[in-house]
């Protein structure tokens, strides 16, 4: 099995959401990435990124939450621009995975319609509970037309141990990560917003957008021993990290 990371999108928001002490005014740019697996049995997404709109008319696709996340990209900087790299369309993907439904992880949900879409039940909840929009759920961005095959526990995609999804909420309700096993470049956990920094997990201090301070805490306590026992831990918006890893092209495997 090869896994590709893929960009997705770039962000500027405030500092101070992710570093305790930070002054206001401080910005801090995040990348968004997706990740491609390409198993024996498909070809699975981790996560769909920013939708490309979202670069040409923030305000537009996103609203009010445009000011507290502001889109720094362009739409070629997306999930389904990117996969032309690689000689894939939309068509090419069986399985999305949704770590989250906000809206830097779920907006290019509804380009893969022949895909199955995998969700957390409590996040999927979440994203139709009233109110959800004042908590990030865009419905433009997560809804598509064939709807979600949920889970509510740790969820083997294809059943051979090789990606299995792990429930870890805090972040939100269904907040959840992938760990992947490859055979040349070992175990890898995606932990998309579960630890959005390294600092993330090395302080144990959630970020202030957080829905369960204390059940984020406990998902850090988790992904930091997982570290410990050796597995690669991919943060969801570590800029440090994103310029390290192999793109694109390039892959694990």
């Amino acid at each position: 099995m090869k896994m590709h990371f893929l960009e997705a999108g770039r962000l500027r928001m405030r500092r101070s959401i992710y570093v305790p002490g930070a002054l206001k005014e401080e910005a801090i740019e995040l990348p968004v990435h997706a990740t491609l697996m390409r198993h024996p049995q498909g070809n699975a997404l981790f996560d769909s990124g920013c939708n490309p709109e979202a670069a040409i008319d923030p305000g537009a696709r996103w609203g009010g939450l445009s000011k507290v996340m502001t889109p720094i990209f362009s739409p070629e900087r997306t999930v389904v621009h990117q996969l032309k790299t690689l000689a894939l369309d939309p068509e090419d993907i069986d399985v999305v995975i949704c770590s989250h439904l906000h809206p830097d992880h779920c907006g290019c949900n509804a380009y893969f319609r022949r895909a199955t879409i995998l969700c957390h039940e409590a996040e999927a909840q979440a994203a139709t509970a009233s109110g959800a929009e004042n908590q990030g759920y865009l419905r433009g961005e997560w809804d598509q037309p064939q709807g979600f095959q949920t889970f509510n526990a740790e969820h083997d995609v294809f059943g051979d141990g090789r990606i299995v999804l792990l429930p870890m909420p805090g972040h939100t309700p269904g907040m959840t990560v992938a760990r992947v096993e490859l055979e040349k470049d070992g175990s890898f956990i995606l932990a998309s917003d579960a630890a959005p920094l390294q600092a993330s997990v090395d302080t144990g201090i959630a970020p202030r957008n957080t829905w369960n301070i204390e059940l984020a805490a406990e998902a850090l306590a988790r992904l930091k021993a997982l570290r410990e026992r050796g597995a690669s831990i991919i943060f969801g918006h570590d800029d440090a990290q994103w310029q390290e890893l192999r793109k694109g092209v390039e892959f694990y495997e």
